[in-house]
């Protein structure tokens, strides 16, 4: 390679840094990793269970021995049977919003979940930050579910910084 090349390849490198740094060229990688909620080691809802608040109506904690990759995120499962029945359909049992708060996304944000503030509306799973918020969000839930479809298509791609 030559030393012109080199150098406009330098520059062009340092240009994008700089666009993406002030958020003029999105950055793939931070809107990516933030449309699911995941912990540090990519495991979404804290390591429950999604298909056993489907199959016994509570929260139940998984394990690392059953698990299967979705959207990015892995998902722990408290039995062989609820892994299978997860990767036959995995979109069936995945939380809404990417497993972020569903309330939260009603206000436009991207809060992290506590897996025991839940509810199956609708054959679809719903979590919130906490019991406080699921009492607000329970207070409407088909006009919280219609405001969070609405919203979530603008946020999903958005970091949390960004909102």
């Amino acid at each position: 390679m030559s030393l012109p090349s080199k150098k406009l390849t330098i520059a062009t490198l340092f240009i994008a840094f700089v666009l993406t740094s002030c958020g003029l060229i999105p950055s793939q990688s931070n809107s990516s990793l933030e449309a699911v909620n995941v912990d540090e080691s990519g495991v979404a809802i804290k390591g429950y269970d999604p298909v056993a608040y489907f199959t016994v109506s509570e929260p139940t904690k998984g394990s690392q021995q059953y698990s299967a990759k979705h959207n990015g995120a892995t998902y722990y499962f408290a039995s062989e049977e609820n892994q299978s029945l997860f990767e036959s359909a995995p979109d069936n049992y995945a939380p809404q919003y990417g497993g972020y708060c569903a309330f939260g996304v009603t206000q436009e944000k991207k809060y992290d979940v506590d897996p025991t503030a839940w509810a199956v509306v609708d054959g679809k799973l719903y979590l919130n930050l906490n019991a406080g918020a699921q009492r607000v969000w329970d207070k409407d839930r088909t006009g919280n579910i219609e405001t969070g479809n609405d919203i979530w298509l603008d946020i999903e791609n958005k970091s949390i910084a960004e909102l």
